[in-house]
C-alpha cells in the first residue's frame, strides 16, 4: 500500500490556493464574488440582489474580507465593498461557464 505524503513544498505552493476554493466554497460567497465584479457596492445593495438578510450577507463578506478576497471602500458615511482585485471573478466566472456548459451536456 503506498501513501500520499503532504510535502511541505506542496502545501507551501498549492495551500493558498486550496484555501481560496474553500472560502469559494459556499454560493453566497460565490454570488457575491459574481456581483461585485467590476463594480464596487453596498451591502443594501448586495442584500437586494440576493435575497438574503443583512446580517447573513455581512457574515459572508466578512469571510471574503479575512481571505484577503474583498475589501472595503469608505464612500462618505457608508462602506461599499469591491474585489481586491479582478483575479477571483476570473475564477468565479469561469467556474459558472463550466458548471453551465455540463448542464447543457445533460440535457441534450
Amino acid at each position: 500500500m503506498r501513501l500520499c505524503v503532504v510535502t511541505d513544498s506542496l502545501l507551501d505552493r498549492y495551500g493558498a490556493v486550496a484555501q481560496v476554493f474553500r472560502v469559494l466554497a459556499s454560493p453566497v460567497r460565490v454570488a457575491i464574488v459574481d456581483l461585485l465584479a467590476g463594480q464596487e457596492r453596498f451591502v443594501r445593495q448586495l442584500t437586494e440582489a440576493t435575497g438574503l438578510a443583512q446580517p447573513l450577507v455581512s457574515q459572508h463578506l466578512r469571510v471574503l474580507r479575512d481571505a484577503r478576497l474583498v475589501r472595503r471602500v469608505r464612500r462618505g458615511r457608508q462602506m461599499a465593498y469591491a474585489l481586491r482585485d479582478e483575479h477571483v471573478a476570473h475564477i468565479v466566472r469561469d467556474a459558472i461557464a463550466h458548471s453551465n456548459e455540463g448542464s447543457k451536456e445533460g440535457s441534450s
